[in-house]
């Protein structure tokens, strides 16, 4: 029977520390905004090795739970064989909101790593920190801010050209998009 790690589609991919990791959930990011995405990526990792990608299709899926880190959890749930994720770490290009930390919680994620900051949604430190809530089953260390300016700069890039070029019967409303 062979390792579901090394039975992963991503084997091969080393993270050797957390920049290298968040450069490849910038990756994912990239390919989130060439679909129209929102440009948030995430990967998770364990003991090096890159186990699963993900990167927002909410779009895509017509799914509000298509978060970047949600479609990475449950990836790497197959590719180890197991919901629980005690020796993985999810590197994700912007803070988790409520719905993603809950979900890093219940998989008992062992680490999140994340890059921007999101002071209107996060849940790992801005506006609630559920990933360090002792009232909760599980808690997990948090590392916030790397790669953060470039994190963030692919946010803001992504929509100031939205605003730039609205959806057409959205501008003469005065309806922003989001």
């Amino acid at each position: 029977m062979s390792d579901p790690v090394t039975a992963s589609p991503h084997s091969g991919l080393m993270a050797a520390d957390d920049e290298s990791a968040m450069r490849l959930a910038i990756a994912e990011a990239r390919i989130a905004e060439l679909a129209g995405e929102v440009p948030v990526g995430a990967v998770v990792v364990v003991e090096g090795i890159v186990v699963a990608r993900g990167h927002n299709e909410r779009e895509r899926q017509t799914d509000p739970t298509a978060h970047a880190e949600l479609i990475a959890i449950r990836e790497a749930a197959r590719a180890l064989g197991s919901w629980r994720m005690e020796n993985a770490t999810l590197y994700v290009t912007l803070e988790p909101c409520p719905m993603c930390a809950g979900a890093l919680v219940a998989a008992r994620v062992g680490k999140l790593v994340f890059g921007a900051a999101d002071p209107k949604a996060g849940a790992c430190g801005s506006l609630y920190n559920l990933c360090a809530d002792p009232r909760l089953n599980h808690e997990l260390p948090v590392t916030p801010g790397v790669l953060a300016d470039e994190c963030g700069a692919l946010l803001s890039e992504f929509f100031a050209a939205l605003r730039a070029t609205p959806e057409p019967g959205t501008a003469a409303q005065g309806i922003k998009p989001a």
